[in-house]
């Protein structure tokens, strides 16, 4: 009863308020990105070669540590020095100010959709890839997906906390280098 009582002053007063048109929409397109991204896999992976699956495994593994990065840098940078950065029409930095006003919304895409839809399929990926090798080198394709499979899923853990390190120690220059590159084909409105 008395941690209750502690607690209660440190809990907000506010009524939680639920963005319904954001939750359909990021539901929406995680399905769209994550359907684009199976179909690319399963198309493509089993009539690749194995170095080929294993260059876009690869590949689907860094695109979900750097928007991994990229989610953390969001949510941990400052807004002040993209503001000061803007005023002087400096490329990229109303992008960050943008990014930095729906910190929330910016990492929700960028870890779960971008990041967990990369992890699925580089692990499904893995799967093929491993029935491919176990085909090839005649070994047993139970331990062979395992070992692949498992081998994934560190590799992405283990570049997601070295990214998550690194997006908090230098997150300014990771959201500054991220809107930089957006600024190319994204033109946010002044409000």
């Amino acid at each position: 009863m008395k941690k209750n009582k502690e607690l209660k002053p440190l809990q907000k007063k506010n009524k939680l308020n639920v963005n319904y048109s954001w939750i359909f929409k990021v539901t929406f397109l995680a399905f769209f990105i994550s359907f684009t991204f199976s179909f690319f896999s399963e198309k493509v992976l089993p009539s690749a070669s194995t170095v080929v699956g294993i260059l876009l495994v690869i590949v689907f593994i860094v695109l979900g540590v750097l928007f991994d990065m990229v989610g953390v840098a969001v949510t941990s940078s400052e807004e002040a020095p993209f503001h000061s950065m803007a005023s002087r029409k400096v490329r990229g930095a109303s992008v960050a100010v943008r990014l930095k006003k729906s910190a929330d919304k910016v990492s929700s895409f960028c870890n779960d959709v971008i990041g967990d839809i990369c992890g699925i399929i580089s692990g499904s990926a893995g799967v093929i890839i491993a029935n491919n090798l176990s085909e090839t080198l005649n070994t047993n394709p139970f331990f062979t997906t395992l070992f692949i499979t498992a081998f994934i899923a560190s590799l992405t853990i283990g570049g997601k906390a070295m990214g998550k390190a690194f997006a908090i120690h230098k997150s300014n220059a990771i959201l500054y280098n991220f809107s930089k590159v957006l600024s190319y084909i994204y033109h946010p409105k002044n409000k």
